[in-house]
């Protein structure tokens, strides 16, 4: 039977119908869609709780690995938004190493972008109260991602610290106790670099001439630093004094008797009064034995020691002692009679100390 015209008229609805119903669907499902492509894009998926949060990247390390070290901070809100855009942004192709911060209120789409172009979080940097070079080493690998051993490595080589200026007893004056900002994924080699560029910059021409007019070069300077900073810990305004004590004794070619040379010359910092024991250590490190200064520093001293030392007080010391009175301060004196005075006195003071106890 032949189909009327109103029956095509309304297969023609019904195909009409049918798209629109398509239409409305693949609509609802782009709307759908956009909206959640949205949400993982640009919405917060980070929540610190106001706490700074920091990731460490180190170099080769799988991407597996690295999602799920940032997985492991806790403050990623939905991981499985976090991977996906991670893939879509193809993160896995372009790991880089570092530190950086997770942020508060960060989208996905923002701290992929940060991962991806490598824009790290500086750390600050600070060393003071090193003594021994495996202490330097040790300080220096907790702050970036290399090993204690490959900074001994390279403090120990003679060859590398002479390309540097300096040799394997001299090189801790070339680290100048501050606060510095670098990056966690810098390497061993070029923190050394660092560490000389700072260094020429401490040592301006002002300081140079100085250290000049003194008769010492700048690793001298520091050495006797490091004397200076050991006897007066407690008090930085009377290291001038204390250093003016030991340029004097220097120019008459006197012993410098220095207590702290001979802990550092016997490695036991537990000594807290140098006996007759310690001072037989020979060491050039013992300056009860060896005249001059000894071949390097004795610790890592901070800019004001080597600015006393710089900057001596002008006067006719050539001893000192603690005071009695336990203050931190010292007595001195011009001669070894006058100081051997100080000395009993002080001596005395201990003794009335240990019989209250």
């Amino acid at each position: 039977m032949a189909k009327t015209h109103l029956d095509y008229k309304a297969q023609a609805i019904k195909r009409r119908n049918r798209y629109a119903t398509i239409t409305a669907v693949l609509g609802l499902f782009f709307v759908c869609f956009s909206y959640y492509f949205y949400q993982i894009f640009f919405t917060a998926n980070v929540e610190t709780k106001g706490q700074p949060t920091y990731v460490l990247i180190r170099r080769g390390q799988p991407y597996k690995a690295v999602l799920d070290s940032i997985n492991a901070t806790g403050v990623i809100v939905d991981r499985l938004s976090f991977a996906f855009v991670a893939k879509l942004m193809k993160y896995d192709r372009l790991v880089k190493p570092g530190r950086y911060e997770l942020k508060d209120g960060y989208t996905n789409r923002q701290l992929v972008s940060d991962l991806r172009a490598g824009r790290q979080s500086p750390l600050k940097l600070t060393f003071q109260n090193i003594r021994l070079r495996e202490d330097l080493a040790k300080k220096l690998s907790t702050a970036i991602d290399s090993r204690p051993h490959q900074f001994d490595s390279l403090l120990s080589s003679p060859s590398y610290t002479r390309s540097l200026g300096f040799d394997t007893t001299t090189i801790l004056s070339m680290f100048i106790p501050n606060t510095y900002e670098l990056y966690w994924n810098t390497s061993a080699d070029n923190l050394m670099h660092r560490m000389k560029k700072e260094y020429e910059k401490f040592w301006t021409p002002a300081r140079d001439a100085k250290a000049k007019a003194l008769g010492l070069n700048r690793q001298q300077v520091s050495t006797l630093a490091s004397i200076v900073e050991a006897e007066q810990q407690q008090h930085a305004d009377e290291r001038p004094r204390v250093a003016g004590v030991y340029l004097n004794r220097l120019k008459r070619g006197m012993l410098l008797q220095a207590d702290p040379t001979v802990v550092y010359a016997n490695r036991d910092f537990t000594i807290k009064r140098v006996l007759n024991v310690h001072l037989a250590k020979d060491s050039p490190y013992n300056t009860y034995k060896y005249k001059g200064l000894p071949p390097g520093p004795i610790n890592l001293p901070s800019i004001a020691s080597i600015d006393a030392v710089l900057n001596p007080e002008q006067h006719n010391y050539l001893y000192f002692c603690a005071k009695e009175d336990f203050s931190g301060y010292h007595a001195f004196a011009t001669n070894e009679a006058a100081h051997l005075v100080n000395a009993r006195r002080y001596q005395a003071a201990l003794n009335r100390m240990a019989i209250m106890k």
